[in-house]
């Protein structure tokens, strides 16, 4: 390669390595200062930007995978601009040369805008201010010390390589980006881990005024491969609109609760908690679940009733709905009547025995047995406004969803998993069934196309959790198709008729197609 080349290829390394310590002091910046890192405010954004269809498919074929992605895509196209910038700062003509740092103020502009305009955990500007700024001036500062070093040397100096450049100078450049990046990232990951898990380690769990009754031993189908009863927090499904997880200092969280109301509160914790506390168990579900998927989850929660929240706020006449909005600025909006009906509504502040993971809302959430989670389920809330439906339009209903979606009846088949091989003779099918408020009466399932038989169906803890079920049947060799459905609280059978999440919850029976040998 000639000395021209090598300095080019250094050029798009340098800008390259100029761009990642730049990200990894802005990241940096964003954990010291609780301002959005500018990949998650352009990612949020990008979210925000997205078309139904296109979140719809996120969703269902990427799961909690395309935040990651997201950010890896974003990091791609701003490691091929700085990239490009790098070459351009390897050029000889001074011109372009200088052109290499303009780019980097054109991106970090750019991330600018984004930090004031994307929802995030803090609506202090100057907050969302520094972790940009950080960022931009760590990489106009790097991209100029790049090209710096990218200066081919004086020919009189040594006429032999006129096309070359001081390498020792570059390699120091680089290397101390380098480890300006990456000390940025570690510092930034010791110091998320460090404070956030301080900050949750200062709530402790309070003790129920009502704890819920133990659960029936019989709840749990002795099935290998079945779902837990209770879904342990680390496998509870996670679906919102976040690339960083909020991690709120329980000292300093509010919820403000207004609107419609003879007596605006502001609530601290402190005050939350002293009031009374329910323990419930409730399975949430996702509207974005697909007819057998794995967007729904069962477990025993701690919480203050909203309804004794709403009865000491007093509720003004006319008023028929909440909007209540995240720490990020996400509003959801909920029936008042659900609610105000007597199920077991409540500003939840502990899962499964835990403090809420942040990755479920801590410090509080909002958690409404029979509503699927867009209308229903605030995570990290910190407002609640009591008004009316016509005066308002929450997030996913200006996206096309359904302003009220009480959760339709469902049924999931675990064992045996499509595709999957199992043994002639007695075989085992389980899996577990839903419909929130009105609890499960029968399961029944197919074989093949022959009639429907009943299922036997574990014991049923309250109407507001799933219910196990298993099905006994002797399988013959060949290849094989399980259909599932069933019957609700009411009577009323579970739908056949196939219809997609958007824009008030999928419906139709699951089914799974295996061998038998």
């Amino acid at each position: 390669m000639s000395e021209t080349g090598k300095r080019r290829t250094a050029g798009a390394l340098g800008g390259l390595i100029a761009a990642g310590a730049a990200l990894g002091l802005g990241y940096l910046a964003a954990e010291l200062s609780g301002g959005p890192w500018p990949v998650d405010a352009v990612g949020v954004q990008v979210i925000d930007w997205s078309p139904g269809p296109v979140k719809d498919w996120a969703v269902r074929e990427l799961g909690t995978a395309d935040r990651p992605l997201l950010r890896v895509g974003i990091c791609v196209t701003l490691a091929v601009v700085a990239a490009f910038a790098g070459l351009l700062g390897s050029s000889e003509h001074p011109r372009v040369r200088r052109s290499a740092p303009g780019i980097a103020v054109l991106v970090g502009a750019v991330g600018i805008v984004f930090a004031i305009t994307s929802r995030s955990a803090t609506s202090n500007v100057l907050v969302r201010l520094i972790p940009a700024t950080v960022t931009l001036i760590v990489a106009v500062a790097g991209m100029y010390l790049v090209v710096g070093a990218l200066r081919h040397r004086d020919s009189e100096v040594e006429p032999e390589q006129p096309g070359g450049f001081d390498r020792r100078r570059f390699l120091l450049t680089v290397s101390a980006l380098v480890v300006a990046g990456a000390g940025g990232v570690g510092v930034s990951r010791l110091v998320s881990t460090g404070t956030g898990e301080a900050a949750r380690s200062t709530f402790r769990v309070p003790r129920p005024t009502e704890p819920a009754p133990a659960i029936p031993a019989a709840a749990q189908a002795d099935v290998a491969g079945a779902a837990r009863f209770v879904t342990p927090n680390a496998n509870f499904y996670r679906v919102d609109t976040l690339l960083e997880v909020p991690r709120i200092d329980p000292r300093n969280w509010e919820l403000r609760v207004h609107g419609m109301v003879d007596h605006e509160l502001r609530l601290s914790l402190g005050d939350l908690v002293s009031r009374r506390l329910i323990e419930r168990d409730i399975t949430l579900t996702c509207v974005s679940n697909e007819v057998g998927g794995p967007y729904v989850g069962n477990a025993r929660w701690i919480g203050v009733p909203i309804a004794d929240v709403l009865k000491e706020a007093g509720v003004r006449a006319g008023a028929d709905a909440v909007r209540s909005t995240s720490v990020d600025g996400l509003t959801i909006g909920t029936p008042l009547s659900a609610l105000t009906d007597g199920r077991d509504a409540m500003f939840a502040v502990a899962m499964n025995g835990e403090p809420l993971p942040f990755t479920h809302g801590f410090p509080v959430r909002m958690v409404v047995p029979g509503l699927y989670g867009y209308v229903s389920a605030t995570k990290w809330i910190v407002d609640f406004e009591v008004t009316r439906f016509q005066d308002f339009t929450a997030y996913w209903t200006e996206r096309g969803w359904a302003v009220e979606a009480p959760i339709k009846t469902a049924s999931r088949i675990d064992v045996p998993k499509g595709f999957a091989t199992i043994k002639a003779g007695p075989a085992v099918a389980a899996g577990v069934a839903w419909a929130q408020r009105r609890g499960i009466r029968k399961v029944e399932v197919q074989v093949d196309d022959g009639p429907w038989q009943p299922a036997q169906l574990a014991a049923q803890d309250t109407v507001d959790t799933w219910r196990q079920w298993i099905f006994r049947w002797n399988a013959t060799p060949g290849t094989h198709k399980l259909t599932v459905r069933a019957t609700d609280g009411t009577g009323r059978l579970q739908t056949a008729d196939q219809a997609p999440p958007r824009p008030n919850g999928s419906s139709g029976l699951h089914n799974t197609v295996f061998m038998v040998e």
